[in-house]
């Protein structure tokens, strides 16, 4: 298929965790403090939540109402059928720093990353846990020694992948019945653990930057790799299949669209957090694929 690039949403200042949901397009622009959704094309863009502490991961419980990660203050929220938020779980005691990225599975239990330790503030790289968040708010620790833990999907057969932004892998996990994790294993290699807990060096240690993720229907993930402006669809192991450049950071991506076949990209110049509070540079871009959407989110 032709990878013709086009642009969906522009003039925002930084956007993540992208989700198909209910026929639209939904994302968090963390600068700006805003949910928005817009139909495939881009039109009848709407503000679904302000965040004033910085949106993040997005997903929903079984019954439809929202949740969303609100970075700075360490909260899970959700909002209400009046479209009020209020506070789903507090996560301020399990994190090492700021949650991100999250998946939520359909019983309405959420699977949530943290960055591990104040990246913005280039504080040395330390590995952190992953949270479980059951329907009623309640906190469980389901993982630890992760390097990152960023995108994650839920697979039809049972996993758990998560990328691990700073590990140079996907890491997998059985989901047992009652939400905890079991089985631990690599699910793709890019390269060996950093040798260093300085940001920068680990960059220039790193093959590859997995951000955010989706699942296509033949089991392979499509995975934003942060560090080489770049969407990558990957196999079990870790080849590289198919590679879609952007000239631009590629930060996370979802397959959507009334077929599942068109992936979105969540782009920006960098990831730094002055540059991009300061800019409306961002955009949402759209390319055709052949293998339409799987899994969760």
């Amino acid at each position: 298929m032709d990878h013709t690039i086009s642009t969906t949403l522009s003039g925002l200042s930084y956007l993540e965790c992208p989700r198909w949901h209910e026929g639209r397009i939904w994302v968090a622009d963390f600068y700006t403090h805003r949910v928005l959704s817009a139909n495939e094309d881009g039109s009848d863009l709407r503000v679904e939540a302000e965040v004033p502490n910085q949106p993040s991961g997005l997903g929903w419980l079984p019954d439809g109402r929202l949740l969303v990660v609100s970075m700075r203050d360490a909260r899970l929220l959700r909002r209400e059928y009046d479209g009020t938020l209020v506070t789903h779980a507090d996560l301020r005691s399990h994190v090492d720093g700021h949650p991100n990225d999250m998946v939520v599975d359909a019983e309405g239990r959420a699977y949530v990353g943290n960055f591990g330790f104040d990246l913005m503030a280039g504080a040395p790289i330390a590995s952190t846990g992953l949270l479980r968040v059951d329907p009623d708010g309640t906190v469980t620790p389901v993982a630890d020694e992760l390097w990152f833990p960023n995108g994650s999907v839920l697979t039809e057969d049972g996993q758990l992948l998560v990328n691990e932004t700073f590990g140079n892998r996907v890491t997998a996990f059985d989901v047992l019945p009652d939400g905890s994790l079991g089985g631990r294993r690599v699910w793709a290699k890019f390269g060996e653990l950093p040798t260093t807990t300085a940001v920068g060096e680990a960059i220039g240690q790193a093959v590859v930057g997995p951000d955010g993720c989706c699942l296509d229907g033949e089991g392979a993930l499509w995975i934003a790799d942060a560090l080489n402006q770049r969407a990558i669809r990957v196999r079990h192991g870790g080849e590289i299949v198919e590679e879609i450049p952007a000239g631009i950071g590629v930060f996370a991506c979802m397959l959507g669209g009334a077929d599942g076949r068109t992936l979105f990209l969540c782009t920006a110049p960098d990831f730094d957090e002055n540059a991009r509070s300061a800019a409306r540079d961002a955009r949402l871009l759209a390319v055709r694929v052949d293998v339409p959407h799987a899994g969760r989110p």
